[in-house]
């Protein structure tokens, strides 16, 4: 498999404070990469420091050839990255159908590519007049990874997105993350559940202190779990 985006070297930081130190890291295309690690180990940072929302002090964040540090956050999009925080960040007092729309405009996608995304969101189908502040918990995580969808991602950035939902909407979470892989879309996944990992990744980068500290591949973290208790403290 081929690199599709490659982080090397990366500090960020949040005023003073440095929460990135010199990470590197590597996404290949088609695959499920875990990140992990103890909360405040810079794992959300990472995803925004790519989406240019926290902005580089050095380093390189690439994906095909392109520098993503040099773009402004509103221009990475346009480069085929979907990204869903922590929190989804949805449009409350818009429709279903609205938001959906918005995640058209960064590649100028049409009516063919909401039809597709829905097709992964039957659910949506049925409340695309509704306020999307009125979905359930699980429906609006389902809106929020549909939203991002609609840009026709390379890469899918994902922040817990199975956090306090009830088992059901995380299995379809995971549903759809499985047949994504298959479509051949990489998706870089923030996740705190050993189990998880397990069931849906390809490898797992380990973050300790904004630092990169070593890439597992799951049949390598089945035969030995160590790496869970040492950087995560689960296991």
């Amino acid at each position: 498999m081929s690199d599709l985006l490659s982080i090397s070297g990366l500090d960020c930081f949040y005023g003073q404070a440095q929460v990135l130190h010199g990470l590197n890291l590597i996404l290949t295309r088609g695959e499920v990469l875990c990140l992990m690690g103890r909360n405040g180990a810079g794992k959300t940072t990472t995803l925004k420091a790519i989406m240019g929302l926290v902005r580089a002090r050095a380093g390189s964040v690439r994906m095909n050839g392109t520098e993503l540090t040099a773009l402004a956050a509103h221009e990475v999009p346009r480069y085929g990255i979907g990204y869903v925080p922590q929190g989804r960040h949805l449009f409350a007092e818009m429709t279903v159908y609205e938001n959906l729309e918005i995640g058209l405009y960064a590649r100028a996608g049409g009516a063919r590519v909401v039809e597709n995304v829905l097709d992964l969101f039957p659910l949506l189908r049925e409340r695309l007049k509704q306020q999307s502040g009125t979905l359930s918990g699980g429906e609006q995580q389902m809106l929020a990874m549909a939203r991002a969808l609609c840009l026709e991602p390379e890469i899918l950035l994902l922040d817990e997105p199975g956090e306090g939902l009830m088992p059901s909407m995380i299995a379809k979470i995971h549903e759809i993350i499985v047949t994504l892989r298959q479509r051949g879309v990489s998706t870089l996944l923030v996740e705190q559940r050993a189990e998880t990992v397990l069931a849906l990744a390809d490898r797992v980068s380990f973050i300790e202190n904004g630092r990169h500290r070593e890439t597992v591949t799951v049949p390598d973290l089945k035969a030995d779990p160590s790496p869970f208790r040492r950087y995560v403290g689960i296991g």
